[in-house]
């Protein structure tokens, strides 16, 4: 901490992005004159940032009527610049003070911030008292405040009241944030519900909701699905039936923010405190010991693997081992250095790991290293690297695994075919990444950070991926290509009879109207989206890719050119609507609905074949 009393006037506050939670209004220093000002440099990768959220929530409390946080939103990654992404990460993770939008980092370069999380206390009369990095300064913070508190109220400098935050409308809807999903053994879904601090037990169409676990306060309870409490839970694994009946329960919980590992029984739905003591884990604590009394720091996701749970400890940068029997946590990998680096378990570094899954065969363990925006995996004791290159080098690059890049991921998957689904959350898109010949593809784009995959059952296509589409709070459904598909064994597909076309132009059309008293939701940017493609990729000579139009002019190949007579034409749609608030009827709050369909549409090549191919979109609503 730097003195406490140097006469440093601070700069004054600004930032492109403008302001959040003030309702509109623009603050400033000279109009906060009279409080003392606590500047929260953060940004919302940063794991330890969020660890400050949660130390700074007592104090903002305690000191209600002076103080006044402002958190300045200051990225790393290129999607944390952008505003909208800004405004879901205040709401994600409950910012209940000012947020000063600083993409370009202006204010962060007049005060001389460094790095994140930074702290600087401006006392009431304007001055700069104090500046601090990193985490765990709470109790300086409050011995600081006091000793201001005191100061000014006695040299009359000191003004009492309300601060300048404003809640922003509250969000209707079923999920709020969600983090990861869960595929239970009956088809069903069980969601951490983040943002409402619970868990969600939706039916297999991924929008029925059956039952919620959690009374939806952030807490750290035990008990029925009506008692128990969670505090921003992420996520989820099932473990294998005979250590269930051993221990009592058959799911586990990355409870993140309660900095503890739950057990669910999905019997009797009640859940059980296994792993951490609700407090954070610090350097210098023990690491090793009973489960119930060693801390943990933000545990992100969790898995079975290896005869035991492995905890993706993202606070840390560690994989922590917790043994359900023996009641025991351990180390389990890495040294609690953020960085890039291989090798055996217990010298490899990582960087906020936040995406587990286990391979097929039970040998590999896969992880989504988000910091160094990497996928990496554990495989006969030892850490490797398949796709990443550090801390600071991202972006959204498919291709050869070595010159391939994904950014801030937080969610992995196994494919029917062994290789990887990426749920690369800040490019928005998803990725596979194929192991036998180590390259890149994407999936899918323009999803609203999708923090999670899983493989589920399909009629059509027989099975797809369910995305957690997080800052959209919803699950969707991507098409795999055939590639992902191909498994060694027994497979199964639903078979149907060819479209015929001729050779040549082909107009596709995807027809859409909104429902009843709804209307397309543009608000955001286009409504619809229409992705095109063909097995083989020779089938299609022109028509293929991505746009908003849903009418696409094809060109089928002809056969004597290609020697392709048949295939498969791949056509996915995903078009937004709201209620219409004019419409007869109209509820108080609209809700608005994702409408999504994915086509195989087997095709064969003949010379009276049509030259039009409509498809009418059947979504669900999500």
């Amino acid at each position: 901490m730097t003195s406490s009393r140097a006469r440093v006037r601070a700069p004054e506050l600004v930032g492109r992005g403008g302001w959040l939670n003030t309702g509109g209004t623009e603050l400033s220093l000279a109009g906060l004159r009279g409080r003392i000002v606590l500047l929260d440099f953060w940004t919302f990768c940063c794991v330890n940032c969020l660890h400050v959220l949660d130390e700074l929530r007592p104090l903002e409390e305690k000191y209600a009527d002076v103080l006044v946080t402002v958190g300045v939103h200051s990225p790393k990654f290129v999607h944390e610049s952008e505003h909208g992404a800004v405004v879901a990460a205040v709401e994600r993770y409950g910012v209940h003070h000012p947020v000063l939008d600083d993409p370009d980092l202006t204010t962060w370069k007049q005060y001389a911030v460094r790095a994140w999380p930074t702290l600087t206390v401006v006392d009431p009369e304007g001055y700069v008292v104090a500046q601090l990095s990193g985490e765990g300064h709470a109790h300086a913070l409050d011995t600081l405040l006091a000793d201001l508190v005191a100061e000014h109220e006695s040299k009359g400098t000191l003004h009492r009241g309300d601060g300048p935050y404003v809640a922003p409308a509250p969000r209707e809807g079923v999920l709020s944030f969600p983090g990861k999903v869960l595929v239970l053994d009956d088809g069903t879904l069980l969601v951490s519900d983040t943002a409402h601090h619970s868990l969600a037990h939706l039916d297999a169409d991924g929008g029925t909701l059956l039952r919620r676990i959690g009374d939806g306060t952030r807490g750290l309870r035990d008990g029925d699905a009506a008692e128990t409490r969670f505090s921003e839970p992420n996520g989820l694994a099932l473990l294998p039936p005979d250590v269930a009946a051993a221990v009592g329960y058959d799911v586990v919980v990355a409870d993140t923010v309660n900095h503890a590992v739950r057990g669910v029984d999905t019997a009797t739905w009640t859940t059980r405190t296994v792993a951490g003591t609700g407090a954070q884990w610090m350097q210098g604590e023990p690491s090793s010991g009973a489960a119930l009394g060693v801390a943990l720091s933000s545990p992100w996701d969790v898995a079975w693997f290896d005869g035991a749970i492995v905890v993706a400890m993202a606070g840390v940068h560690r994989l922590d081992r917790v043994d359900p029997a023996a009641g025991t946590v351990t180390p389990y990998a890495g040294t609690t250095n953020e960085g890039l680096v291989d090798g055996e378990l217990p010298r490899a570094w990582f960087a906020q790991t936040s995406g587990l899954v286990v391979s097929a065969d039970g040998d590999t363990l896969w992880l989504a290293d988000s910091e160094t925006s990497a996928l990496r995996r554990v495989r006969n004791g030892v850490v490797t690297t398949e796709v990443g290159r550090g801390l600071f080098d991202f972006g959204l690059m498919d291709g050869p695994a070595e010159t391939a890049l994904l950014q801030h991921p937080l969610g992995v998957g196994m494919l029917p075919d062994g290789s990887v689904a990426v749920a690369d959350t800040y490019n928005g898109a998803i990725r596979r990444f194929d192991p036998q010949t180590r390259t890149v593809s994407t999936l899918a784009t323009g999803l609203a950070e999708p923090s999670d995959v899983a493989v589920v059952p399909d009629a059509d296509r027989g099975h797809v991926l369910l995305v957690v589409e997080s800052a959209a709070h919803r699950l969707v459904r991507v098409a795999l290509p055939d590639e992902a598909l191909a498994v060694e064994g027994t497979a199964y597909r639903t078979q149907r009879p060819p479209t015929d076309v001729a050779a040549g132009a082909l107009d596709l059309e995807v027809l859409f109207t909104p429902p009843a008293g709804q209307k397309l939701d543009d608000r955001y940017g286009p409504s619809t989206y229409l992705v095109v493609s063909s097995s083989p990729p020779e089938l299609l000579a022109a028509g293929a890719g991505s746009g908003t139009d849903l009418v696409r002019a094809l060109r089928i190949t002809d056969p004597a050119e290609s020697g392709v007579d048949a295939g498969v034409l791949h056509v996915s749609v995903r078009a937004a609507s709201c209620d219409d608030p004019d419409a007869p009827g109209a509820a108080e709050f609209p809700a608005c609905h994702v409408h999504q369909q994915d086509w195989g549409v087997p095709v064969r090549i003949t010379p009276d074949g049509a030259a039009r191919l409509a498809l009418v979109l059947a979504g669900l609503d999500a």
